[in-house]
This record gives structure tokens, sequence and C-alpha cells, in this order.
């Protein structure tokens, strides 16, 4: 089936706690022999008290069912802690291999999966997967435990009553099967809302200064509660499902429960059997009554639980596009800049017929400065997200240090590098955390390391005004910091990383023009052996490269330094810069 095949992944995860699970199996056993022992005691004690009542009897009878009452409780608890216990145990280590495995994955997976839905799969999803493989598998072994010892002992009381009690089974068979179908259905549509909501909630909460600014404040909560009437109409069909059938298999088999006692009462009429043994037969029944509409909820949860485990699996199925090769090559350390190479390099992005790039050719030697230069949209980032393999490049056509960057190991292949992309992320940590990318433990060598970069940065001065110096918690994407602030500390992270080859993708374009000029004295440096490329829109920023590659729908058209490239009549470079130098003047005469 396929609800079993879904659970399929989770089973290596739960095959390390056989032994926890072996002993909560035993424990449940013990817990059910003691409940079950009680209706023979029950039954033995109104036998013999029906032809002579003795106080010392009487007594001992109430001491064995209080004290098989007792160990049934112990066993339980024992039961539930351990079963429970090692849910919760799963449940870690399930989150932590989702977790794990999305930080693997390729860029184009995010780029098509909603954030929303990752983070519903993530939590409410693997909180499902803990509950069908913790309370749903153990109710689910109690009810079958609980249904073999009541069989055998009702049989070996009354065959005949026991088939009698057991008429309706086939109906709340029937009713549970049939429910189990309804509520996969429902619960899927219920998670799909869920992960809508999470997505439009993360979305409004990112953007709220656009949101804002825009005037959309209305429009947005409309949106939202449009969502959330959806979703809480989704939740109310499962829970009619549920409310409808749960109560109509109790009353189902409930059923059983009259039949026994009509036909039980004629049986003791007619001398048949016992009082002692309807009263037995009658517990052992009203045992089997909880188990059974308890049954409905477990299959719920097990259903609930698969549909979870195929979301998830959706994630932990997915390969990374982007891996290690299986034989890598290795790449050596050193402080000196790295060299780079395109040969012929071409590509195009998932689900796009026309590539970004066409056979893009070049040479970076060690310690070079580069300049990357074009129109809007002629595939500069694109370029430089290749570098670091965030996308996958074709064999034979991108290589640093003469080696393939296919054939290196990504670890060793990002270490080389410090990349500081156009859209700068900080994290909701303080400044020297964000600088130095870790959990904040940090020695004085390692604190001076990170004012070393700042300080390289042009950060230092601005983070002295801060109340809290390097401890400054900068917010939720770094909102309480300045555009300029921000990409600074991106440039300070990066540096930090001492690379050999150091990417900046339009990363001063938030900088002034001086703080800038101080930035690119110290990346520029005789001192700095590493290699730049840097993407910039602003003429004193290219002419201090010692090249310029200048790129052109997605072609490689140019390359030389700024005066060679001025020489070119008709060249794009030149275009470039008299529509920026016109740009300029239009500025100066408006201002």
């Amino acid at each position: 089936m396929k609800f079993t095949d879904n659970y399929r992944t989770v089973w290596p995860l739960v095959r390390k706690y056989r032994a926890g699970l072996a002993a909560g199996m035993f424990f449940l056993v013990l817990t059910n022999v003691f409940t079950f022992l009680g209706p023979w005691i029950l039954k033995a004690a109104i036998d013999e008290l029906q032809t002579l009542i003795q106080m010392r009897r009487l007594l001992l009878y109430c001491g064995l069912l209080i004290g098989s009452a007792l160990l049934q409780g112990v066993f339980r608890f024992a039961m539930r802690r351990t079963i429970i216990g090692i849910s919760r145990d799963v449940e870690y280590n399930l989150r932590n291999l989702v977790f794990r495995h999305l930080l693997r994955l390729s860029a184009s997976f995010f780029s098509t999966m909603r954030t929303g839905d990752v983070m519903s799969r993530v939590t409410s999803d693997v909180e499902a997967v803990r509950m069908a493989i913790g309370p749903g598998a153990m109710h689910l072994a109690n009810t079958s435990v609980t249904f073999l010892i009541a069989l055998a002992s009702m049989i070996s009381l009354h065959p005949g009553l026991t088939l009698m009690a057991f008429t309706p089974m086939p109906v709340v068979a029937f009713l549970m099967y049939y429910s189990a179908r309804v509520y996969h259905r429902r619960f899927l549509a219920v998670q799909e809302q869920r992960a809508w909501l999470n997505t439009a909630a993360q979305e409004n909460f990112s953007g709220i200064r656009v949101i804002k600014a825009y005037n959309q404040e209305s429009f947005q909560q409309e949106r939202f509660a449009e969502g959330n009437r959806e979703y809480m109409r989704r939740n109310l069909a499962l829970a009619r499902s549920l409310g409808f059938f749960h109560p109509l298999v109790g009353m189902v088999a409930g059923l059983g429960t009259l039949i026994v006692l009509w036909a039980g009462g004629r049986l003791i009429i007619s001398g048949e059997i016992s009082l002692g043994t309807l009263v037995a037969f009658m517990a052992f029944l009203s045992l089997l009554i909880w188990p059974t509409i308890a049954l409905g909820w477990v299959v719920t949860l097990v259903q609930r639980g698969s549909a979870a485990m195929g979301r998830i699996n959706s994630i932990l199925l997915t390969e990374p596009e982007i891996t290690d090769p299986p034989e890598p090559e290795r790449l050596a350390f050193s402080d000196a800049g790295a060299s780079l190479e395109a040969r012929s390099l071409t590509f195009s992005y998932p689900g796009r017929k026309e590539p970004v790039l066409r056979e893009v050719s070049f040479s970076i030697r060690p310690g070079e400065r580069i300049a990357l230069v074009g129109r809007t949209g002629s595939g500069k980032s694109t370029l430089l997200h290749l570098i670091p393999r965030l996308w996958q490049v074709k064999d034979g056509s991108l290589f640093l240090d003469g080696h393939d960057v296919n054939r290196l190991r990504l670890r060793d292949l990002r270490a080389q590098l410090g990349f500081v992309p156009q859209e700068t992320f900080l994290f909701t940590r303080s400044l020297a955390e964000n600088i130095a990318f870790d959990t904040g433990d940090r020695d004085d060598a390692e604190r001076m390391v990170v004012e070393e970069a700042a300080n390289l940065a042009r950060l230092a001065d601005d983070i002295l005004e801060f109340p809290e110096g390097y401890e400054t918690m900068v917010g939720e994407r770094g909102i309480t910091l300045s555009g300029g602030q921000k990409q600074r500390t991106a440039i300070a992270r990066a540096l930090l990383r001492r690379p050999r080859l150091l990417i900046l993708d339009d990363a001063l374009s938030a900088v002034d023009a001086a703080t800038e000029e101080q930035i690119l004295d110290g990346i520029f440096s005789e001192e700095a052996e590493r290699t730049v490329i840097i993407v910039s829109h602003r003429l004193s920023t290219v002419r201090r490269a010692g090249r310029i590659l200048v790129l052109d729908e997605g072609r490689l058209v140019e390359s030389g330094t700024h005066d060679d490239l001025l020489a070119l009549p008709g060249g794009v470079y030149r275009r470039l810069v008299e529509h920026q130098l016109l740009a300029e003047e239009l500025e100066k005469e408006e201002a």
C-alpha cells in the first residue's frame, strides 16, 4: 500500500531503537495481562460470593483487584514513557535529516519550492510522522494485543456469545477503511493550505516595508484572511469527518454489548452460564470497546503520518544536482591568488531555452584584478554564480587553478572563495557573529580577526558608534542597518575568510564614493595577493581594475584596460562609459 511505502524512508531511524521498542512492547503486553486479570478475578469473586460470603475472601479479592490495577498502571507508564520517548528521538533525528538534506539541495530546488511549504514540511509534517510512529504505533499494538487476549478469554468463557459479540465487526472494519481514505485526502488539503499561509506570512513580514510604502496593508490583509478562511474550511471538513466516523464506529461496536446482554441474560436464566461468567464476559467486551473506537483514531494518525511522510519524501528523495565527484582532485591551499579560466562556457537556466551565457572564454592570472561589466541582463551575475557551482556547469568549461570545478569537492572549491552577492543577506545575530559566521563563542584572537575584517571593510567606525558595539543585534535580514552597512558587513564576512579569489557582485552600490575608494584601497593593495573579480556600474571602480571583461547578451565581446577599451570606436564599453557620463551630467544640471 502507498501509505506503507511512504514510511520506508523513516524505518532506518526507527530501527536504531529496536531494543527500546522491544522493551516498550514487553511493557505493553504486561499492561494488558494485568488489565485482563481483573475480569477473571471479578468472575471468581462473584461466583464464590454467591454461595458463601466471607469478609476474609472479600478482602482478598479486593486486594487482588487493587494490585492488578496498580501493576497495570506501573507498566502502562513504562510503556508510554518508552515508546513515546523513542518517537521524540525519531522526530529529532528526522527533522535534522530533512534540514541537513535541504542544505545539500541545489539552488534550482529552492527556486521552485515555496519557503512556507518547506517550513511546513520541516515542522508540522515531521510532528505528524512522530504522532504516527509514537502514539499511533503504540495504540495500534495495544489494540492488537487487547483484541487477541480478549478474544481468547471470551472464547474460553462462551464461544457462542463471542460469535454474537463480533457480529457488527465487518461493518466497523468497512467504516474505518472508508474513513481512513476520506481523512487522508482532507488532511493533505489542510497541509497544502497551511503551507500557503506560511508562505504568505513569510513574504508579508519580509516585505513589510514595501507593503507600507505602496499602501497595500488592506489588500494583503484581505488576501491573507481569504486564505485563512479556506484553511478554516478545510480544517472543519477534516473535523466533520472525524466527528462523524468516530461516534458511528463506537455506536456500531456498542451493538455487540446489547446483543451480549440480551443473549447472556437468557443463558443465565436457562442456567447455561453463571452470573460471574456473564459479568467477566461483559468486562472483556467493555475492554474492547475503547480500543475499537480508538482504532479509528489510530488509522487517522497513520494516514496523517503517511501523507506527511509523503510530503517529506518529496524533499528527501530529491537528489542534489550539484554534488562532489566520485574521485575528486586535490586542490592546493596557499596564500597566493587563484587563477580562473573559462573555455567556451555556455549556460542556460532550467526551463529556459535560450542560454544566458554563450561561448564565454577568458583566462585570469593569480592576483589579477578584474572588473566585469555589461548592460543589465548580460549575464554578469550568472557567470559569478557558476564559479562556486551554485548552478551546474558543463564539464571542461570552468577551471580554478587548472582544475575543472566539477572535479573538485564543493567544500574545497568554496573554501578558496569569498563571495558577496548583489542581495546582501544577514542573519538575526550580532554583527560579530554575522562577520565571523559562527555561533559567537570566540576567543580574543578570533575577535581581533573579526575587527581586522571590519576595519578593512570600513565598518569598524560605524560599529563603535553602536551602543553594544560588535554584539549589536542586526535584526531580521539586517533591518536595523543601512544598505551600505549591510554591504560592508557582507564584505567583511568575505574578507575574514582570507579568500584566494574574492568575488564582489555589485557589492558597493549602496556605499558612498569616498568609502568605496577606501575599501578598494584595502582590497586592491599590493600586500593582498588575492585575485579579485568585481562587478560595478561605477566608472571610478571599474577604472581601478587591471583588466576589464565586457559581456553583452551573454557573450564576452571585449577585454582590456580602461584606456584600451575606450580607444575602440563603437565599442560596447565605450558606449557604456558615454551613457554613464551623460547621466552624471544630467544629474548635476538637475541638482
